[in-house]
């Protein structure tokens, strides 16, 4: 019999954990942390209930991240440092992971495999191919888990842009395609399903980005979730068209920009970066600041 057991993250932003059963063999996909409400005093950080993985460890095959939000990756570490199972994620996400197990001690442990949108990863009795999703963070992937009892799809996060790139955009003719087979599950994220109208493109964000930055007559400081690569990427290409010096602020915002400049998806020229601690030395009107919110 095939089970989909949601562990957290329905109805909810964060906890996103769920697992796919079949017999004797299971997969888990994603691994999130919520962030406390108000009343939580004294709390850190929640993560899923994990007893059903505990009381069935000998059944897992490994985790598939589909994108590196802390919703999704969160409780990681917490799932690894009790259960030592594979990680399966494309470049960005795993680098993202890798430097989260180093601060868990865990990075020597853990078996990292690469993935990338079109391919299938085969887990007996489950086919399962990664499909390209766009998102606000970048290398994000959905899922088209082939079972014996029928095709189950899971979306993971995603939007659609109409304008963007089309190597970078969520992947819909793939998404046809299987459709077009017959799909016995839809798994689909649903944030903002109740809202009207579309998505603003992320080619109008620029344009507006573009036309405050430009005519600010002082410093500029863009506060945004480090995580989105391709808006830190529009606030690099303006400040370069308008000879601004750029400073990456905060240790998320420093991690994320080297990852991504490591591998190819940020590209920044070095004689435009400055230290924090070289603020005072530049013109209020020649220096952007990209920091965390």
């Amino acid at each position: 019999m095939l089970k989909i057991i949601p562990l957290g993250g329905l109805g909810e932003i964060g906890l996103n954990m769920m697992v796919v059963e079949y017999g004797d063999v299971m997969f888990i996909i994603d691994a999130g942390l919520m962030f406390p409400e108000d009343h939580m005093l004294g709390v850190d950080i929640v993560i899923p209930v994990m007893d059903y993985l505990r009381e069935n460890r000998n059944k897992i095959h490994g985790i598939i991240i589909t994108h590196a939000h802390e919703d999704h990756i969160g409780a990681l570490p917490y799932l690894l440092k009790e259960i030592r199972i594979p990680v399966y994620g494309t470049a960005f996400t795993l680098e993202i992971v890798r430097n989260k197990l180093v601060e868990f001690d865990l990075n020597k442990h853990i078996d990292l495999n690469l993935v990338k949108p079109g391919e299938t990863l085969s887990i007996e009795p489950f086919e399962i191919e990664f499909i390209r999703v766009s998102h606000s963070t970048i290398d994000g992937v959905g899922l088209a888990i082939t079972t014996p009892e029928g095709v189950v799809v899971h979306t993971g996060d995603f939007r659609i842009n109409q304008s963007a790139d089309n190597k970078k955009n969520t992947d819909i003719s793939s998404f046809a395609r299987i459709g077009e087979k017959g799909v016995l599950a839809l798994m689909s994220d649903s944030t903002n399903a109740e809202v009207e109208g579309y998505t603003v493109s992320e080619q109008e964000v620029g344009r507006n980005l573009d036309k405050f930055i430009t005519a600010a007559p002082g410093r500029v400081i863009v506060a945004m979730f480090a995580s989105n690569v391709a808006r830190i990427q529009q606030v690099i290409d303006i400040a370069v068209s308008n000879n601004r010096k750029i400073i990456f602020n905060g240790r998320s915002m420093e991690q994320i920009v080297f990852v991504a400049t490591k591998l190819g998806y940020i590209n920044c020229p070095p004689s435009m970066i400055r230290d924090i601690k070289q603020i005072n030395a530049c013109a209020d009107d020649k220096v952007i600041i990209i920091t965390t919110g």
